[in-house]
């Protein structure tokens, strides 16, 4: 190479024309004796990641061609972290650590040029000497490939094909590839590792970190809750972290901040921050990137924002679009990890959740999130309601219906929880209406309870005091209260909701006659037997004049007199109702319908009431058979028959059997319905009484 006064940076001065001197050869260039691995995040923070840090040792061992792993996550779930802490622990077996931002072509263009900028300085002295960064970029990918020993870390890859040509043309060293993206890479990486979002102890660990340092009394109250409603993600973590450092609050006032305001949480960074490497920014460039092929994987995100984060049927969405559609959406999707996929069902991070259905109260032309517009993620909440109403089966009596139920119930759940009850509309109204009369049939009293109040409120603004849809859930909601034994609300709402029925649909309308008979159930439990006693004759003659004496309506008010005339010893005219109602409901029902297993259990009843234990415990055992058989082992009505049965054996001496019995039938409702459920207590004071009173008592009953 020249030398002397004439030379300007690497390039020779010839009267007017600047001839840049001839590129060392790339083959020819040694390393630096040391260079500082060249790395962008501090990793003082680093938490936890043993397992996938063991994942990548063993992954990058490989010889023989290009060693190639590939770490792939959602967004903020600390890819690139793990990758820099890698290469730290790592930097001293490498004879060069270069890290890439590789987010484009252009991005790994001007990462190769830095690179060959490092190796041959000469390549970057100023202007008009300088080598262009395409020709700098060509040289880097010479010297990769013609060295050995190096690390090179390509940093959020968009589109493996950025990056297939440089990995296969250098085969001496090692790239670590970090990507959202979880499918692609087929003919590039081996096996993909993915990257899940902290364990609680870590994340809490990673938000203590960031607070205490250099601050000892840090004020930590809250941070597990904290670490919970962001999901454990790292960079929701960090982010929180950051902030409270800023402004000295406690975790607990950032989570009331969060739920107070989350549009502006979700996207706030401490200064000094950076301010595109919020949750919301993160997400939004995906959305950016899937949003070039349609709108409908954005839509469908929108929605699953509104449901439970883990297991959503893929059936649910089927509405939205053709098969074809749909699948190529969810695919998309899972291919940037912003949900998880199976061949059935889907789950999306709670705190994706969150942002996508909380909007940017800013407009698009402000810089406003596209993706968080009101109006779509108004949209969305519609059609999440419409759709699991298209889903949940027409009838909550049908046991075979009762698994489809059960697997709405979350979704229909987290909807009730993310979405203010102001904006419920009738289609809302009627889909916690529906799942309400489901939970109580299933014993979840607390919940049933919740959804009849808010299908009340809703279906009274929207639809006015004497709708017969708003009549009913009134009634719902009274039946609900008497059943949990609250009958100081359900006796005047009931009496309030006949008086209405009367009003609006006439007293011969069989709502008005359902009405009388659930206000006569409420006196009976309540104790005012007479009341009841007369309300149910009268209700059963009406039935029978409106409906007919084989009506399912009617033989329900034959039962009930006959249970109000046992209650009062009347077994003279308890036992033959509940014989002629039970062979009738078998006329008229047949099968093994749940109606026919309550007669049965009637029957037996008033058979024990009257001292015919043997007749009794036949009827029980076969009842309780049948229910385990039809209705489930752990359905409210079979733990009666379980109660009721160990209560026959009692009667007849068996106190073995009826310990054994009860400890189950307590157990089992301790599980199901909960300790403080009616029937719970009810089973848990049987079971003292025979506990005290059973000759073998000290040992707990014997079997």
């Amino acid at each position: 190479m020249a030398a002397g006064g004439d030379i300007i940076d690497s390039s020779t001065h010839v009267g007017d024309v600047y001839q840049a001197a001839p590129l060392p050869r790339a083959e020819e260039v040694e390393p630096p004796p040391w260079v500082p691995p060249a790395l962008p995040l501090r990793t003082a923070t680093f938490v936890g990641r043993d397992g996938k840090l063991a994942e990548l040792d063993e992954a990058l061992a490989r010889s023989g061609g290009a060693v190639v792993q590939a770490v792939h996550g959602l967004g903020g779930v600390g890819k690139s972290t793990l990758a820099a802490q890698w290469a730290y622990q790592h930097a001293d077996a490498h004879v060069l650590t270069w890290w890439i931002t590789a987010d484009s072509a252009a991005g790994v263009t001007a990462g190769l040029a830095d690179l060959a900028g490092m190796l041959v300085p000469e390549m970057t002295r100023g202007a008009p000497a300088a080598v262009a960064p395409e020709e700098r970029a060509a040289w880097a990918r010479r010297w990769l490939a013609s060295h050995t020993g190096w690390l090179v870390v390509l940093d959020n890859v968009v589109h493996p094909a950025d990056v297939a040509e440089l990995v296969s043309g250098a085969p001496g060293g090692r790239f670590l590839i970090t990507s959202r993206l979880r499918e692609g890479w087929n003919d590039l990486v081996p096996a993909l590792i993915e990257l899940d979002v902290l364990s609680a102890t870590e994340a809490e660990e990673l938000l203590t970190r960031i607070l205490t340092a250099g601050r000892p009394a840090a004020d930590l109250a809250g941070a597990s809750e904290l670490c919970a409603e962001l999901g454990h993600l790292p960079l929701a973590v960090k982010q929180a972290g950051a902030y409270l450092r800023q402004t000295h609050l406690s975790p607990t006032s950032y989570l009331e901040l969060l739920r107070a305001d989350p549009a502006v949480m979700y996207d706030q960074a401490a200064r000094g921050a950076d301010g595109e490497r919020t949750i919301a920014r993160t997400w939004r460039l995906t959305l950016d990137h899937l949003a070039a092929t349609g709108p409908l994987a954005g839509d469908v995100l929108r929605v699953l924002a509104w449901w439970a984060p883990e297991d959503v049927p893929r059936a649910l969405l089927a509405p939205l679009g053709g098969p074809a559609e749909i699948a190529t959406a969810l695919g998309d999707l899972s291919a940037y990890n912003m949900i998880a996929l199976d061949a059935e069902t889907i789950a999306v991070h709670r705190l994706v959740q969150a942002v996508a259905r909380t909007p940017d109260p800013r407009p698009v032309q402000d810089d406003g999130d596209p993706h968080r517009c009101l109006g779509d993620i108004d949209r969305a909440r519609a059609q999440a309601t419409d759709l699991l109403n298209r889903a949940r089966p027409a009838t909550e009596e049908d046991p075979a219906q009762w698994p489809a139920w059960r697997v709405l119930v979350p979704h229909i759940t987290a909807l009730a929880d993310h979405a203010a009850p102001g904006t419920d509309t009738i289609d809302t109204v009627l889909l916690l209406g529906e799942t309400a009369a489901f939970l109580h049939g299933q014993g979840a009293m607390d919940r049933a309870i919740t959804f009849n109040q808010r299908a009340l409120t809703g279906c009274e603004r929207l639809l006015g005091a004497d709708h017969r849809d708003t009549l009913m859930l009134r009634n719902n909601l009274a039946y609900a209260y008497r059943t949990v034994g609250d009958l100081e609300r359900a006796v005047p709402l009931f009496e309030a909701t006949l008086a209405d029925y009367g009003r609006v649909s006439g007293d011969d309308h069989p709502d008005t006659l359902a009405s009388r008979n659930n206000l006569a159930s409420a006196y009976w439990a309540a104790g005012d037997l007479g009341r009841a006693i007369r309300l149910f004759e009268v209700t059963l003659a009406d039935r029978e004049r409106v409906s007919g004496a084989d009506h399912p309506d009617t033989l329900t008010s034959r039962s009930n007199l006959a249970y109000a005339y046992q209650t009062v010893g009347d077994l003279g005219r308890a036992i033959p109702l509940f014989e002629a109602t039970l062979a009738r409901r078998e006329r008229v029902l047949g099968g093994d319908h749940p109606d026919i297993l309550t007669s049965r259990n009637n029957l037996a009843s008033a058979y024990e009431s009257a001292g015919d234990l043997g007749r009794a415990i036949r009827l029980y055992e076969a009842t309780l058979a049948d229910r385990e058989r039809v209705l489930g082992a752990d359905h409210p009505d079979t733990l009666t028959s379980r109660n009721n049965l160990a209560s026959a054996y009692w009667a007849a001496g068996d106190q073995g059997r009826a310990v054994s019995l009860l400890q189950r039938a307590l157990a089992d409702c301790e599980r199901v319905l909960g300790a403080d459920h009616p029937r719970t207590r009810a089973v848990r004071a049987n079971l003292e009484v025979a506990r005290q009173e059973s000759p073998s008592s000290g040992s707990g009953g014997s079997a």
